[in-house]
Formats: structure tokens, C-alpha cells, sequence
């Protein structure tokens, strides 16, 4: 994938093999040291992780390989930084929430290009695909339309399956804030998707 060819434009030789067994925490001191195969190694090990929760909160691929390219940028950069003091996961995660609010912030004082109409046609004839998809939909859109605070909190939790510990310390809100984003959030999805449980 892109981020793996463009990190490894440039290698740095070093005595020791980097090994896909390596540890995150021990890719990061070589990563600190500006060795990238070390880096190809943590993108291979967690973009699609990072990719998906880009999308989940944006809800636009182009937008979320933007996140996930810039993050693991950040995470070159910032390397000689990075402590171990709690999981890699958790700080990776950090990088790419605060990537995520910042590409809302930009796109919000951009214009919205208008989203292509769904063909309401089903070429193949199967009622059952298209109601899945319908559902699948509506589903996306209800949790696109979460506060961001409760969108992220709920990917996290729902699909990362971080617990309330875990979101706190990755985004640095309380655990009683987080409690709050994912209680919330729960509450106004079975709200809006009341008629799907009904169908």
C-alpha cells in the first residue's frame, strides 16, 4: 500500500535485521533513531487498525488514507518523543483522533461536494442485498451524525473494543466523560434506528 512504498524510499543501514517480532515498543527506539524499515514495520502492523478507524469517524476513504498517512508521519517525527509508559496502541491512537479532528476543522470551512445518488435499481434482483445495504446505510449515516466526542468514544469502543480506561487515556478525556460520550451516543442510535429494530 502507499504508506509502506513512499517509508521506505530512503533506508538506513543499521548492523541488526529489523524483525516483523519485534515489539512496537522496540521498533519505536529505532524509529527514534531514523530507521524507516523499522517504521514499514509498524505501518504494516497497524494501517489497517489506524484506516479503519479513520473511516469510521470521517466517513470517507479518501479522506481517511489522508489521516492515516499524515499519522504515521507524526509518528516518525515524533518518535524520539515517545515514552512507553502505557500500550503503543493507545498513543497511536491519540495521533490519529487528534489527525481526525483536525481534518473536521479543515473540511468544515471547506465546501461539501455533493455525494453521488444511490441507484435504487438492483440489477441482480436481490431484494435482500439491497435491504442489508439500506440498512448499512442508514446505520453509517446515524453514527456520522453523532456529536464527535460521541462518535469517536463509541468507534473506539464498539470497534476498536477499547475499554472506557483505554478511550480516557487515548483521548484524554475523563473516565466519566467518555462514560458519558458512549452512554449518549448509545441512546440517541437506538433513537434514530428505532424503525430499523421495528422492520
Amino acid at each position: 500500500m502507499f504508506l509502506r512504498r513512499d517509508f521506505r524510499k530512503k533506508k538506513i543501514v543499521n548492523d541488526e535485521r529489523i524483525s516483523t517480532a519485534q515489539t512496537d515498543h522496540e521498533l519505536m527506539q529505532r524509529v527514534a533513531r531514523g530507521e524507516r524499515d523499522a517504521l514499514a514495520v509498524l505501518v504494516q502492523r497497524h494501517q489497517s487498525r489506524v484506516l479503519s478507524l479513520a473511516y469510521r469517524f470521517l466517513g470517507h476513504w479518501d479522506a481517511a488514507e489522508d489521516v492515516c498517512q499524515d499519522t504515521f508521519l507524526r509518528v516518525f517525527h515524533n518518535a524520539a518523543a515517545y515514552r512507553p509508559d502505557a500500550q503503543f496502541t493507545t498513543w497511536l491512537y491519540r495521533i490519529v483522533a487528534n489527525q481526525c479532528w483536525d481534518h473536521r476543522r479543515k473540511a468544515a470551512r471547506e465546501p461539501v461536494p455533493q455525494s453521488n445518488p444511490i441507484d435504487p435499481v438492483d440489477p441482480a434482483g436481490n431484494a435482500a442485498m439491497l435491504e442489508r445495504k439500506e440498512r448499512q446505510d442508514a446505520i453509517r449515516l446515524a453514527v456520522a451524525r453523532l456529536p464527535d466526542r460521541q462518535r469517536l468514544a463509541l468507534v473506539l469502543h464498539r470497534f476498536e473494543g477499547m475499554s472506557h480506561a483505554q478511550i480516557a487515556e487515548a483521548t484524554g478525556w475523563s473516565a466519566g466523560a467518555v462514560e458519558s460520550c458512549i452512554v449518549r451516543a448509545y441512546a440517541t442510535l437506538r433513537e434514530r434506528l428505532a424503525d430499523l429494530r421495528n422492520d
